[in-house]
């Protein structure tokens, strides 16, 4: 199969997935990122842990019921009934109320910083489909670019002004440059089926199209205590509450008992009965209760600790990130102009006989080099950027349980 064969073959193959993606509808980037916000599947869980919370909030503010005790003895007197009425202390029940209060507000962080990911792997995943499209865009206009050299270099062949090897040299170009077209056309399709994924799409069919333009990203602030820190702290402030609580219910609650007794011949009517009651720690002075919440309050203070070491990074990291790829950036704008105008002048020059066909395809290839790293440069910039912007998100209003 000749070299023109294949490069014919490739071709076909682009212009028939070109209707595919004609046929998907258009999504921009604020869409994906609602979309996924509305249908991802992660949202669940998060709102799971914020339901669970606000019914331990409901369950600590609860009070215990009055019990009713109705007996029969043979000796008199022979009826009793007495109503026993769970007292709580004070210190005990704001102490448990406190600590699931807070529990609630840490579930309420997490769920936002659930959102805020969620938000997040949209936007990225949503740039690296753009980058994409752009780079199959670049690879389309240079596999015609490097047909058309082809063509031009087998008219001067014709004229004798072209060697066989150079025929050949500009085959070979040609039908490389139709590889990287074909293969950019599937790293297309990869990404917009990865995009899809995260939206929550099940479709085994492109369904949508990238709009958006890889332009310059906005600027990023510097963030300070992130949302998953902050939901950390909360939790540990609610564990230590929760160990405190454990170690002040070593007595059980106290009770009041009320009532009469009646059917005693020698006093007739109602014979009333008052009592109180309290649990002795003699058996267990909850130490069982204690560990666990001690055991839960290291956990947190632990996760405490992770959550800050790994916000640290990320922060240094991401803006490490950004600041490399927005100075490759201007760097890579100066070398694109450059680039462009030598590609253009050596083809000028190739067809005034003034530079042999190797010094074309260099310049193009350097030319198409930079401009690859510069779409590259643009997309890992969006990128940092918008984890900068999740990592500064500030808490929101939370309602309190």
């Amino acid at each position: 199969m000749t070299i023109r064969l294949r490069v014919a073959l490739v071709a076909a193959c682009v212009v028939h997935a070109a209707p595919v993606l004609s046929q998907a509808t258009p999504l921009s980037r604020a869409d994906a990122v609602r979309s996924a916000l509305t249908q991802g599947a992660r949202l669940g869980v998060a709102r799971a842990d914020s339901l669970l919370a606000s019914a331990q909030v409901a369950l600590a503010r609860t009070r215990p019921n009055p019990g009713l005790s109705l007996s029969y003895s043979k000796s008199v007197p022979t009826y009793h009934a007495l109503v026993d009425i769970p007292l709580e202390f004070p210190g005990i029940r704001s102490l448990r109320i406190r600590a699931a209060e807070i529990g609630a507000q840490a579930a309420d962080l997490r769920n936002q910083f659930v959102r805020a990911s969620i938000a997040l792997d949209a936007d990225t995943t949503y740039t690296q489909a753009v980058a994409a499209r752009e780079r199959l865009v670049l690879s389309t206009r240079n596999a015609r670019d490097a047909d058309s050299l082809l063509h031009m270099v087998e008219r001067r062949q014709s004229a004798g002004d072209a060697s066989d090897m150079d025929v050949e040299l500009a085959r070979v170009n040609a039908g490389q440059q139709a590889n990287v077209q074909v293969g950019d056309s599937l790293t297309l399709v990869s990404s917009l089926l990865d995009l899809q994924a995260v939206l929550g799409m099940t479709d085994q069919r492109l369904a949508i199209a990238v709009t958006d333009s890889l332009t310059m990203p906005a600027d990023a602030a510097t963030p300070g205590t992130t949302l998953s820190e902050t939901a950390a702290s909360l939790a540990y402030e609610s564990a230590t509450l929760a160990a405190r609580l454990q170690r002040r219910s070593i007595w059980s609650s106290p009770s009041l008992s009320f009532g009469f007794d009646t059917g005693d011949p020698d006093q007739t009517g109602l014979l009333p009965v008052f009592g109180i009651g309290i649990g002795l720690p003699l058996f267990d002075r909850n130490r069982a209760g204690i560990a666990q919440a001690e055991a839960e309050r290291a956990r947190a203070a632990a996760e405490l600790t992770l959550a800050q070491v790994e916000a640290r990074t990320e922060i240094a990291r991401a803006v490490r990130e950004r600041q490399t790829a927005m100075s490759r950036v201007q760097r890579d704008q100066v070398l694109v102009t450059s680039a462009n105008r030598v590609a253009a002048m050596s083809l000028t020059g190739y067809r005034e006989g003034a530079f042999s066909l190797p010094n074309v395809l260099e310049a193009q290839r350097n030319a198409r080099d930079v401009l690859t790293q510069y779409i590259d440069d643009l997309a890992a910039a969006w990128i940092a950027t918008a984890e900068l912007r999740v990592l500064a998100l500030p808490p929101a209003p939370t309602g309190k349980p």
